[in-house]
Parts: C-alpha cells; sequence; structure tokens
C-alpha cells in the first residue's frame, strides 16, 4: 500500500515543515470570517489559484557537479544589504490576526535582515513601529479621494525614517471579495453563525479583543471613530479606493517624498517603461494577490518580458503566490530583484507571534539555500534565465 502524505494536524510551529503547515495551525486559531478575510480572493478566484499555478508551471534545468559549499543568501535590495532576497509586503488589518501584529511583523524582519512594509491600513501608528521595531522600513501608499490623508502619511513616515514607498496603483476600485463577506449579514455586522464561531476561539477573543478592538491608527482625525475600527473596514476600505488615480499623481507624491518611490501593481512593458521614465526607484509586478482583478495575469508569466525592457534601468521585485523558497528562486533566476511575501508570514504570526513569523522566514530561507545549492549556485547573483524552463 502506497504511503499517503497526511495533512499536518500539530499545534506546535517549531514541528511546522513548511509553510502550508503554519497556515493549518493558523487556521484552526482564527474565527472562520477573519481567516476568510486573509485567503478571500476576487470573485472566482481564478487569479488567486492561478498565481500558485503559474508558479508551479515553470521547472528547472539544473547543472551538476559543481562546488556549492560558500553559499549564502546576501544581496542588495534598492542598493542596501539585505541577508535574504525578501521583503516582507504590506498588509492590512494586522493587529486582528494577532495583538499589535504590525510591530510583531516588523521586529521578525529586523531581525532577519529584511524590509518590512507597513499598510495604509495597518493598526499600528507609523510612528510607533519605527520607535519600536527599528530595521529597514518602507510605506505602504494607497491614494484617497481626501488627498490629505495621503499626505499627511507621507510627511509622517518621512520624519520616521521610512526609506521606501510603495504607492499601490491597482486599488482605483475595489474588487469583489465574495468569499470573505459570507459571514456578515451586512457591512459590519457579522452572521449568528460567525459570531458563534468566534465564541469556539477564546484565546484569539482574549488576546486580540481583550485588549480593545484594533483601529486604523494611520487614518485618525480623518475618519469617524465608527469606521476606525475593523469591523467597519468593508465600509473604510473600498472608500479608500479611488478611481481618479494616475500617473498625474506621482508629481505630487514627488513633492511629499523624497525617498525611494515603487510603483506596485505593474503588469504590463508599456507601465514598466513609463515608470523607468519617470525616475522612479522601482517596481512590484503585483495582482495583489488575487484579491483586485480576477481572471488577471499571473505576475510571474509576465516577468521575464519586463525585465527585459526595462530591468537595466530598475529594480523589478515581485509579489503574490510564492509560498515555497524554490518559487522565489523562480523569480529571482528570471530578473527580479526581491520577493515580497504577504500572506506566508501571515499564518507564522497567527500561528504563533513573533516565533511563527521567525519560523515562516527560517522555513523561507532553508528551502531558499538547499535549492540553490541544487541549482549549482553560490549565491542569488548565480541565477540565471536559462535555470527555468516553463512547462
Amino acid at each position: 500500500m502506497p504511503w499517503k502524505r497526511r495533512p499536518f494536524s500539530g499545534r506546535d510551529i517549531a514541528r511546522a515543515l513548511n509553510i502550508a503547515d503554519l497556515r493549518e495551525i493558523a487556521r484552526r486559531r482564527l474565527p472562520g470570517f477573519v481567516f476568510e478575510y486573509i485567503e478571500g480572493g476576487a470573485e472566482d478566484e481564478v487569479t488567486l489559484h492561478d498565481n500558485r499555478g503559474a508558479l508551479g508551471r515553470l521547472r528547472f534545468v539544473p547543472p551538476t557537479l559543481i562546488d556549492t559549499s560558500a553559499r549564502h543568501l546576501r544581496t542588495s535590495i534598492l542598493g542596501r544589504p539585505a541577508e535574504a532576497p525578501l521583503v516582507i509586503a504590506p498588509t492590512g488589518l494586522n493587529g486582528l490576526l494577532y495583538r499589535d501584529g504590525d510591530l510583531v511583523l516588523a521586529r521578525a524582519a529586523a531581525r532577519a535582515g529584511i524590509p518590512y512594509t507597513l499598510s495604509t491600513v495597518s493598526t499600528t501608528r507609523i510612528e510607533d513601529v519605527a520607535r519600536q521595531a527599528g530595521g529597514r522600513l518602507w510605506m505602504q501608499l494607497y491614494v484617497v479621494k481626501e488627498r490629505a490623508v495621503a499626505r499627511d502619511i507621507l510627511q509622517r513616515a518621512a520624519a520616521s525614517g521610512y526609506e521606501a514607498l510603495l504607492f499601490t496603483s491597482d486599488a482605483n476600485v475595489f474588487g469583489n471579495r465574495e468569499w470573505d463577506q459570507r459571514g456578515y449579514r451586512r457591512p459590519g455586522k457579522p452572521t449568528l453563525r460567525a459570531l458563534l464561531d468566534t465564541l469556539r476561539h477564546p484565546r484569539w477573543i482574549m488576546g486580540v479583543l481583550g485588549h480593545g478592538m484594533p483601529r486604523f491608527r494611520n487614518l485618525e482625525g480623518f475618519l469617524p471613530p465608527s469606521a476606525l475600527t475593523p469591523m467597519g473596514a468593508s465600509t473604510v476600505i473600498p472608500r479608500l479606493f479611488d478611481a481618479t488615480i494616475c500617473w498625474d499623481d506621482l508629481s505630487w507624491i514627488r513633492e511629499c517624498w523624497r525617498g525611494k518611490l515603487l510603483i506596485k501593481g505593474v503588469l504590463t512593458v508599456a507601465d514598466a517603461e513609463r515608470a523607468a521614465a519617470l525616475g522612479c526607484d522601482g517596481i512590484v509586478l503585483s495582482n495583489h494577490g488575487g484579491r483586485q482583478l480576477d481572471s488577471c495575469v499571473a505576475p510571474i508569466d509576465v516577468l521575464a518580458e519586463i525585465v527585459r525592457a526595462v530591468g537595466a534601468r530598475l529594480p523589478v521585485l515581485i509579489d503574490s503566490g510564492f509560498r515555497r523558497g524554490t518559487d522565489v528562486l523562480k523569480a529571482l533566476a528570471l530578473g527580479a530583484q526581491a520577493v515580497l511575501l504577504a500572506r506566508a508570514p501571515l499564518y507564522g504570526l497567527i500561528a504563533g507571534g513573533e516565533p511563527g513569523v521567525e519560523r515562516a522566514l527560517t522555513i523561507l530561507k532553508g528551502e531558499i539555500d538547499r535549492a540553490l545549492g541544487q541549482l549549482g549556485c553560490n549565491s542569488v547573483a548565480d541565477l540565471k534565465a536559462e535555470l527555468v524552463r516553463r512547462v
């Protein structure tokens, strides 16, 4: 009888062998409607699933008999050294997943020697993350209808020493995320079933709600108090998306921001070339993790052509769907400077707080190191496009 793999059933993060194991621990620790907020994609979730499928369609073609005993993961991201080719991506409402989730993620990133990106809709103030976590800090920006909100965030991030700004460009219209709406009978009002399920998670209730409802700390002063909590997110976040955002917005962003500027959400050669021509310091190929436009191309599928077009002029980074070290190496081989991780570190956060995030990063770095050696490379700089083939 052939051996059959069993699903991970433990609760000890030290026993988690991969990101999928951490996801399973995380799933059991959260109420269903909260976990669905993390997992949900837009509409039929074609984009969400194809992000993984597109990475799976790439295969390695490894050379052999190469001494890889001097392997290391050190690299450069936006002109500064990093201990690994990874960045923790911006994710909102982290305080609803784990107490002080933004701080926990930022501290873990600082210890790992990689950048951390704070979201506009974080539940921790810009200044508090800078003061209490340190490390390399990047700021994500949604340009909202009231431009004073964005201007305030930019000025505070600059004053707090954030080195880079990720201007999210695919946020003109809010995505139709049906899955994470099913736990509500109307905006901000969970169904009876969702409330009963929440009572089955006393650790989450005490750890998160026991210290007060998390709030959108960086939007205080611009929104009414009732709109600042995660329960109001279904009404607040769609309002942050502004259909008028366009390339012209880069000019006034530059007036407020003198640090590195990256556009997140690029998926075409034409947009990449325009970003380079306008003097952007980098781009992030992204389809918002499958949470915006459904049936959208996977970033990994357009990476090589975009790198060929602009890679000599500005760094190209990428996100959406990365769960394995081999996924990361595929992107690096095709020309990405670094990979932004979103759900993977969040699973670690929920599963075990700071040690859980560290476990997620340790797993990924271990997988990167091992596969790097199997590909005959001693550093990420040795990776070349000919090591990857699409099937």
